[in-house]
């Protein structure tokens, strides 16, 4: 048997998520059904993450067995012949048992999209949230800077596993294209939504609703039920896995 790991990029605008879920297309289900066909193995799969319905990945990173006999440039070629448009293996390697793709990492970056403009760009809305109103940058990097560093985000979002709140931000910054803002985000781990509830607590920010002092505030209290809610999931997509 060998292990095999690649890196995946996929539109989740059709998809109820990456895991598997009865009676409803998913990232892993199609993953799984392309390798089977390919291998005609049942294959399970292991991720770096499992995004939420609608969100998108460029860096997304699976491992799975298989006892294929032959070169894996063939495995992969074969498994991109068979899978849906909206999602591709960007490369794949043999490595060892001991990888796994979730607990390996030591760092996940996620970037969120928008357009800002007063009339909606048809174009960028599978994959980017319009704003048709002014933003403050300088306001929304303030409050963006102030989260790197070990913190507790219990308001802004729930635990994956376990019950811990805290997770370590290397990167927090917005930045600025034209009618196109981004705001990149790396941590050695993220809760259920944060990073789309931390993106509409900035646009609260940026827009005037809420000061820099309510964001802080807000962090400080360690209390869900003063989170925003979630900006969509559309503009949000899994950038990079380091390990």
């Amino acid at each position: 048997m060998r292990y095999f790991r690649a890196t995946v990029e996929y539109d989740g605008t059709d998809f109820f998520g990456f895991q598997v879920q009865p009676g409803v297309p998913t990232i892993q289900g199609a993953l799984e059904e392309a390798i089977a066909r390919v291998t005609t193995e049942k294959t399970l799969i292991t991720a770096a993450g499992r995004t939420d319905t609608g969100v998108h990945a460029r860096g997304q990173v699976i491992a799975f067995p298989s006892s294929w006999k032959r070169d894996t440039e063939e495995l992969l070629r074969a498994i991109n012949a068979v899978l849906p448009e909206a999602i591709a293996l960007l490369d794949l390697e043999e490595v060892e048992e001991s990888f796994h793709p979730r607990y390996s990492a030591r760092r996940r970056e996620y970037r969120y999209f928008l357009h800002c403009r007063a009339v909606r760009s048809p174009l960028r809305l599978r994959y980017s949230l319009h704003v048709p109103y002014a933003l403050d940058i300088a306001a929304m990097n303030e409050v963006a800077h102030s989260i790197v560093g070990v913190h507790d985000f219990a308001t802004f979002g729930d635990p994956t596993s376990g019950e811990s709140t805290v997770r370590e931000v290397f990167t927090s910054r917005w930045e600025q294209r034209g009618e196109e803002w981004v705001y990149v985000v790396e941590a050695n781990g993220f809760l259920r939504r944060m990073v789309r509830t931390l993106v509409t607590a900035q646009l609260w920010v940026g827009s005037g609703r809420w000061l820099p002092e309510d964001f802080q505030a807000a962090l400080a209290a360690h209390d869900r039920s003063l989170s925003p809610p979630p900006a969509e999931p559309r503009g949000l997509h899994l950038w990079k896995v380091t390990y």
